[in-house]
């Protein structure tokens, strides 16, 4: 790929319930990184009221933009480009955010980018924090693991902002599955850490919960382990045996786990990928974090913790290709709620 000309990228996150601005350079070294999270006002209601975030966006998105820019000891004449995005994601949400980008791009006259959310998450692996050594960039053909709260996809990359969509879930994502089993077993939103923090205390053996390879595909389903998670939960209660719910949490985890990392390695063979890469929200799962790493047969690329959940960083970091590519926004773009990345 030829060299990409150097810019300063200015991003703006606000598709659900994280208000986040980063600024990066040449798409991959991170000058600043602030994030408003929104978790303990959400956490009363089991979940994100929509109504609820877009107002705390509408309070929140000029600090944060303010807050980046000190911290990168930048003005905003030091843009290049103003990166934002654009969909998936909750519309109200995203209309705070996309207004906040419009109104910079046209008062400084620079280029708009509207990015893909799920583009966002994949290109967080690109993302090192500036001072640090820069880590070697994925590698082309890359098999691209997304899991999220919202997603399960495998997407095969041959190049920058190509994507092949392999597979996806017909039901419920990883990281939804995450959430509504930790209900059932009575524990705190968000779903994930809450089932990671019980899980390691248990014993992922206890149950042997089944695993949807669905054979000759490869998309997902997890509606499967989660009733099977249900039924064991209600045949114990009837056993008046009390619940262990670090058993249950591990075995669950375990399931899943088994089924991403197993799809994901196979679909790296079948489709010859030189390098395998997870991101999304459930990439901070530590379980599956691990599980990939033991692994040698293909390099492997997770982004730090930090970046995994909803940031500015990897809006920014799609955006600094997407505009170095010349994929830039018409000004009068709109937000995509619903918007499939391939």
């Amino acid at each position: 790929m030829t060299e990409l000309t150097p810019a300063r990228i200015l991003a703006i996150e606000t598709s659900c319930d994280e208000t986040a601005c980063a600024i990066l350079e040449n798409g991959r070294a991170l000058l600043s990184s602030v994030v408003a999270s929104q978790m303990d006002i959400h956490a009363r209601y089991g979940g994100v009221f929509p109504e609820v975030a877009s107002r705390q966006h509408v309070l929140s998105i000029v600090p944060v933009v303010q807050q980046a820019l000190a911290q990168a000891r930048l003005t905003l004449h030091d843009i290049d480009a103003v990166a934002v995005t654009q969909g998936p994601g909750l519309a109200g949400s995203l209309i705070v955010g996309m207004n906040m980008a419009k109104g910079m791009a046209l008062a400084l006259d620079k280029p708009l980018v509207g990015v893909n959310h799920l583009e966002g998450h994949i290109y967080s692996a690109w993302v090192y924090e500036a001072g640090e050594k820069m880590p070697p960039a994925p590698q082309f053909p890359l098999m691209a693991l997304l899991v999220s709260g919202g997603h399960t996809e495998l997407n095969l990359m041959t190049d920058h902002l190509t994507y092949q969509r392999l597979g996806a879930t017909l039901d419920d994502a990883a990281g939804e599955a995450f959430d509504k089993v930790a209900r059932l077993l009575e524990l705190p939103y968000p779903g994930g850490p809450s089932i990671q923090k019980m899980a390691e205390e248990g014993d992922p053996n206890r149950f042997n919960f089944p695993r949807a390879w669905l054979d000759g595909t490869w998309n997902f389903s997890f509606s499967g382990v989660k009733t099977s998670v249900l039924y064991e939960v209600q045949a114990l209660k009837k056993r008046s045996n009390g619940i262990p719910v670090q058993d249950l949490a591990a075995s669950f985890q375990k399931a899943i786990v088994d089924v991403l990392f197993k799809k994901t390695i196979n679909a790296a063979h079948e489709f010859g990928a030189k390098e395998i890469l997870v991101a999304g929200g459930v990439s901070a799962n530590r379980a599956l974090r691990q599980t990939f790493k033991a692994q040698t047969e293909f390099p492997v690329h997770i982004p730090p913790l930090s970046l995994c959940t909803d940031n500015a960083a990897m809006i920014g970091a799609a955006g600094y290709f997407r505009y170095a590519l010349g994929h830039v926004s018409e000004i009068d773009m709109d937000v995509l709620p619903t918007w499939p990345l391939s």
